[in-house]
């Protein structure tokens, strides 16, 4: 996929991947149907939330590919389109990707007076996660006395 984006893609080789998503992102960036928000709640647990009336659980799909969270929203019309004298209710279809960061699991999901939440955890590998250094107390003065010999070798 090319497009219009800023960079010279010629320059960077091995990252198409990286500009592919980053082309998708900026292609829909003005996407806003069904809104969303995004709320921290813990250092490493998010919930998105969906603004989803008139869709049933069963209407709802999610899921996870590739570091990459779709969720789709596909629902039968409620009636004959031309039975409407005003529409103003939204109740066409949706797709929405978020994408994930390597660490960053699905938790579940819940649908609840229209508002679809997905709880997101960030679950850092052992080897990732921050660990405390002890220092110990050096009790022989071996670094002392080594330092002193090093002075005299020196001088």
């Amino acid at each position: 996929m090319t497009g219009s984006f800023a960079y010279p893609r010629n320059a960077f080789l091995g990252f198409d991947h990286i500009f592919d998503q980053l082309e998708n992102i900026h292609l829909h960036s003005k996407d806003t149907y069904p809104p969303h928000n995004v709320v921290k709640e813990a250092e490493m647990k998010y919930t998105l939330e969906m603004a989803v009336a008139g869709f049933k659980i069963e209407h709802i799909d999610i899921e996870v590919k590739d570091h990459i969270l779709t969720i789709k929203g596909n629902r039968p019309q409620r009636r004959d389109q031309d039975k409407y004298v005003h529409k103003g209710i939204s109740a066409r279809n949706w797709v929405k990707s978020f994408r994930l960061s390597e660490y960053t699991e699905v938790t579940g999901a819940d649908l609840t007076d229209g508002i679809l939440t997905v709880d997101l955890e960030v679950v850092l590998p052992k080897e990732k996660q921050p660990r405390k250094i002890s220092i110990t107390k050096n009790e022989d003065n071996k670094n002392d006395s080594n330092s002193a010999e090093l002075l005299k070798e020196h001088s």
